[in-house]
């Protein structure tokens, strides 16, 4: 019995993932002005009813990617800030290449930079957005701060130097689409060594 609730459960995080990528599809072909139930449903091959088995509203989907995909770079930014066996150059290095070398990474920045300049979305999850994009600047910050102590780091303030870092590389992604992609090789080195002292 107890095998079959563990696979329930995983048939329904694996629905639960469809409807999330099916929605940041959905966001990046139409925008999130446009998104409704029934194209979300229309896009995971899903009926209308499946969908709500899962989420109480399209509002409510679009917390869960936003809280999830927050969530998890934070965690991943964390522990890259707390390793002591590299360098801050070697973080910061590690967290760009990671991050660019995702590929659907430009749909989630697409979906979050459309979500804060929508006038249909809630303000309450625009100001959850920038409040979890604030928070995960923190670690980037650490790093950078850890650099100047070392002197390899430029001499400005370290929260805007991870937001310039962190804006720098999401930009870069939004170059990233896969039918219209920018032809020109994105360096991590190239991006590391505009924060580093001459």
């Amino acid at each position: 019995m107890a095998r079959n609730v563990i696979r329930d459960e995983k048939v329904r995080e694996e629905r639960k993932q469809l409807i999330m990528d099916s929605v940041l599809q959905l966001i990046v072909r139409k925008g999130v002005g446009s998104l409704n139930i029934s194209e979300i449903a229309k896009e995971a091959k899903l009926s209308v009813g499946n969908i709500y088995n899962f989420f109480k509203s399209k509002d409510e989907i679009l917390d869960e990617i936003l809280r999830k995909g927050q969530e998890e770079y934070r965690v991943f930014v964390t522990k890259v800030a707390e390793r002591e066996d590299i360098t801050p150059i070697e973080k910061l290095h590690f967290i760009c290449s990671s991050w660019l070398s995702l590929k659907n990474n430009w749909a989630f920045t697409m979906m979050i930079q459309s979500i804060r300049m929508n006038e249909t979305v809630r303000e309450e999850l625009k100001t959850v957005i920038t409040r979890r994009f604030t928070q995960n600047l923190q670690p980037i910050e650490k790093i950078m701060k850890e650099g100047q102590e070392q002197e390899i780091i430029i001499n400005e303030n370290p929260l805007e130097l991870a937001y310039y870092f962190v804006s720098l590389i999401q930009g870069l992604t939004l170059q990233q689409i896969p039918s219209n992609s920018v032809p020109v090789k994105m360096n991590a080195d190239g991006i590391i060594h505009l924060f580093m002292k001459k």
